[in-house]
């Protein structure tokens, strides 16, 4: 018997990716509703630490479209790297926090996914505060029950009910991700926000977003307050 999983590594279709962002975002979804039925319960710690998972599953859907722009193996394996890294999925779990904040445009969220951010590795531990005893700084043995207040959770839940409100992706979705993405991505910001704009057109176009004004270009140059949010959903 094997001591391991074999863990795929390398490059997939755009109807693998599509099949990956759905089987995330169902789970996300799952994880959520679990959390929030043990909330109601009044397991706090375990709710926090189940809500975390699911905000984690959630941020797989970024990182498996980096992996579709992948052109070799090597390339595809450091978007593995990332999906396989708590810290890499979680970096959206400000995102509520932010808004309050006034943030309202796709500027005002590059602080998530900063390279020396500290939240990722916050919530990670906050998991892991939330499922074990540890003993911390002068030899004080942390209790899940003492460390995550019944507010931490329900803040937890809320965002990771959120973030898990995903669309079914489709294969013709990724291709025509690619297809503009991929030239431009990681390169000078003003095109990739052009690429951003021209890929929700295509998207309309192909009839896999609302038609009408394009909300991506709304969101990227005057805020998320349009009737659709960037992802073709009513708010």
């Amino acid at each position: 018997m094997k001591k391991k999983l074999d863990a795929f590594r390398g490059r997939l279709s755009p109807l693998q990716v599509a099949e990956g962002i759905n089987a995330a975002n169902s789970n996300a979804a799952r994880l959520a509703e679990d959390a929030k039925t043990l909330l109601a319960a009044g397991r706090t710690p375990t709710a926090a630490a189940i809500a975390i998972l699911s905000i984690e599953e959630a941020g797989k859907d970024s990182i498996l479209r980096y992996i579709a722009f992948a052109k070799s193996d090597a390339e595809a394996n450091e978007g593995w790297k990332d999906y396989r890294s708590h810290t890499r999925k979680n970096a959206a779990w400000l995102l509520p926090q932010l808004a309050a904040a006034g943030a309202r445009r796709l500027d005002d969220l590059r602080p998530l996914f900063e390279s020396d951010a500290e939240h990722p590795h916050l919530l990670d531990q906050l998991k892991q505060l939330g499922f074990y005893t540890d003993c911390l700084g002068k030899a004080h043995w942390s209790l899940p029950t003492e460390i995550i207040s019944e507010g931490l959770a329900a803040s937890l839940v809320q965002t990771a009910q959120l973030l898990s409100r995903g669309r079914q992706c489709t294969e013709q979705e990724i291709q025509l991700w690619v297809e503009h993405m991929g030239p431009v991505w990681n390169q000078d910001l003003a095109w990739m926000k052009q690429a951003l704009v021209n890929w929700y057109k295509a998207m309309q176009a192909a009839g896999l977003m609302p038609e009408g004004h394009n909300a991506m270009e709304e969101f990227i140059r005057g805020g998320v307050l349009a009737d659709d949010g960037p992802n073709g959903e009513r708010g």
